[in-house]
């Protein structure tokens, strides 16, 4: 967590030498997957709590009954939260653990006068609010008595009145510049069955208004949203004092994420899946937390890039590099490097002992001894990439042609003598001999090669598929004004690996040598098919 940002700032400011009793909390909406976003707003909330010696509440905002499937994206939420790392203190909370408490702080906003119960459709609201440049204009409901108003309001949670016909309004300004002070709507009719509180309820109460009162309730001493909610802090702000809730949360807003090459918004996702655009929230092309997890990012990686960009007031957007680059520093040091070739061509090696097959130690991770070594077998005929052999090499290219000698990784120095093509003209096999005294680990240095080459050898070769995934959106438009999706965001490939492979699970992370990194694809359902991560090089320069 970096030090010194103007949260921490605020949380020293308001506590001093008992930050260790700071209280955040997150407050999802269970209406979809966690992305990336809110990664970031996990890593603030749960490990600013965590510096300090704190707490995280998680609490899920289901105040609208009315969306559907949030009882399977609450337990996907839980289970994002506690994969990047984070854990939250006692039981997890809902915003219907609340409405009781809601309802009778509505009824104290009603005899103090500060509530009203308001009989304008949805429609009329909008006109009597005016706008940026114009004031609102009060509602002709707006004098009700106190009792008027507490009759209305217990009949309307009586299941008297049919939705939309009457809200409950605070009652504040209606020439106020911020237009969510014009006497926001804080209670609605809703006859809908509610997944927790069954049909107990007809009217909720909006997340302006209970947010603020679940924060006081469960003592959270700072509530950090989004910039989106800085609009939202005097109601925030208007309802803790109206309620006379001591000590009082404080809200700070910080600036969202945005990723180039990527989306994020709900409605945007939930469009993919329904145009087959996208395969479902945990598509790998898309950064929903779910959604990294399947394709191979780290939780180390993901924290590392968050605590990274920082805490900030501005809007900003991150080139996904910055992402990716994260993703490679923790994945190289700890990924097994296996030899896999996904667009493969037939190497036979014309002067090695037909049917005869030896085992070649290897390391795991050159870098990392600590990872051990490994067997794999080598004899007359591997396979390796077409693009490592040229009919007529170009400029500077040192990999195999007709006379050229290279390196199998890990094995032999071999020469290439010839090809085969069939009808079509398409090489189908290429030919060499190789140097038995050239044996890695050998010692042998009367010659030196330019190229070396991955290769795997046809006996007990796996067959996988390959999944090769790039950037979603190609080109960096804003969502209102619409995505350019890149046609090519899933190539797959069919290739072999070598034996070690079959021992993979989605835990595992592997370096393809020489191409990128693959993890098992969690919906694999036992076949050999690997998601790639991210390739091995990048062009990101950190600063």
């Amino acid at each position: 967590m970096s030090q010194g940002n103007f949260i921490q700032r605020a949380i020293v400011e308001d506590l001093g030498v008992n930050a260790h009793l700071l209280k955040t909390r997150l407050p999802p909406e269970p209406a979809g997957y966690l992305h990336i976003g809110h990664a970031k707003s996990i890593c603030i909330n749960f490990g600013l709590a965590e510096h300090y010696g704190g707490a995280c509440n998680l609490r899920f905002d289901e105040t609208d009954p009315t969306k559907s499937d949030m009882e399977h994206y609450i337990k996907a939420i839980q289970k994002d939260v506690k994969w990047m790392g984070f854990n939250w203190d006692g039981e997890v909370r809902f915003g219907s653990d609340y409405f009781a408490q809601c309802y009778d702080f509505a009824v104290q906003l009603i005899k103090q006068g500060d509530a009203y119960v308001c009989d304008l459709c949805a429609e009329e609201i909008r006109e009597y609010r005016g706008n940026l440049t114009t004031a609102g204009k009060n509602s002709p409901y707006r004098e009700r008595s106190v009792e008027e108003n507490l009759d209305l309001f217990e009949r309307m949670r009586n299941g008297e009145y049919e939705n939309g016909t009457r809200t409950l309004r605070a009652k504040i300004d209606m020439s106020s510049p911020n237009m969510n002070m014009r006497d926001p709507v804080i209670y609605r009719i809703i006859h809908a069955e509610h997944f927790r509180t069954g049909n107990k309820w007809c009217i909720y109460p909006t997340y302006d208004y209970a947010h603020p009162i679940q924060d006081a309730i469960e003592g959270i001493t700072h509530s950090l949203c989004g910039l989106e909610f800085e609009d939202h802090r005097p109601l925030y702000d208007w309802v803790v004092e109206k309620i006379g809730f001591e000590p009082k949360p404080r809200q700070i807003e910080f600036a969202e994420l945005h990723l180039t090459n990527t989306v994020l918004g709900k409605r945007y996702i939930r469009q993919l899946i329904a145009d087959g655009i996208i395969e479902d929230w945990d598509d790998p092309r898309v950064l929903t937390i779910s959604g990294m997890r399947r394709r191979g990012y780290t939780p180390a990686a993901i924290r590392n890039f968050c605590d990274e960009i920082g805490v900030a007031k501005a809007k900003s957007r991150v080139d996904i590099a910055m992402l990716e680059h994260f993703v490679r520093e923790d994945l190289a040091p700890n990924s097994k490097v296996v030899m896999a070739v996904l667009n493969p061509i037939k190497l036979v090696i014309t002067n090695y002992p037909e049917g005869e097959i030896e085992w070649l130690e290897m390391p795991n991770n050159p870098k990392n001894s600590e990872m051990g070594t490994r067997q794999i077998p080598f004899g007359r005929e591997i396979y390796i990439e077409a693009d490592d052999f040229m009919v007529e090499p170009a400029p500077k290219y040192h990999r195999l042609y007709i006379g050229n000698e290279v390196r199998l990784a890990g094995a032999y120095f071999v020469t290439c003598t010839d090809y085969k093509k069939d009808e079509n003209g398409n090489i189908t096999e290429i030919y060499a001999t190789y140097d038995p005294e050239t044996k890695s680990g050998s010692g042998f240095t009367a010659r030196k090669v330019k190229g070396t080459i991955h290769w795997v050898c046809s006996h007990n070769a796996v067959n996988i598929q390959a999944n090769l995934y790039d950037y979603l959106v190609i080109d960096d438009e804003n969502e209102e004004a619409g995505f350019k999706f890149n046609e090519n965001s899933l190539v797959v490939a069919k290739g072999f690996a070598e034996p070690s492979i079959k021992e993979a699970t989605t835990d595992d992370r592997y370096q393809f040598m020489r191409n990128a990194y693959f993890c098992l694809d969690a919906k694999a359902n036992g076949e050999a098919i690997f998601n790639r991560i991210v390739e091995i090089k990048s062009s990101y320069k950190p600063n």
